[in-house]
């Protein structure tokens, strides 16, 4: 991991296109601004981890084309 110090107002540049600017600083926090094209998708660890277990899950729970028949036959989808 590579530990950088930085003061409120100063930056650190993610390749070309991507800088990180610390906004501020207030008690154990620390604000940061986030400049990335909109095709980056950003998000708190927590989300991102929260997302890939949903999507593992969704993976995990595959149904197949018979079940799908059934559960049209019964009006569980709609289309």
């Amino acid at each position: 991991m590579l530990v950088l110090t930085r003061k409120p107002g100063e930056s650190i540049m993610l390749g070309d296109d991507i800088e990180l600017t610390v906004i501020g600083i207030e008690g154990e926090q620390i604000k940061l601004g986030i400049s990335a094209p909109k095709a980056i998708n950003i998000y708190r660890k927590e989300v991102y981890l929260n997302i890939k277990e949903s999507n593992r899950e969704a993976v995990d729970s595959r149904i197949s084309i018979g079940q799908i028949k059934n559960l049209m036959k019964k009006g569980g989808l709609s289309r």
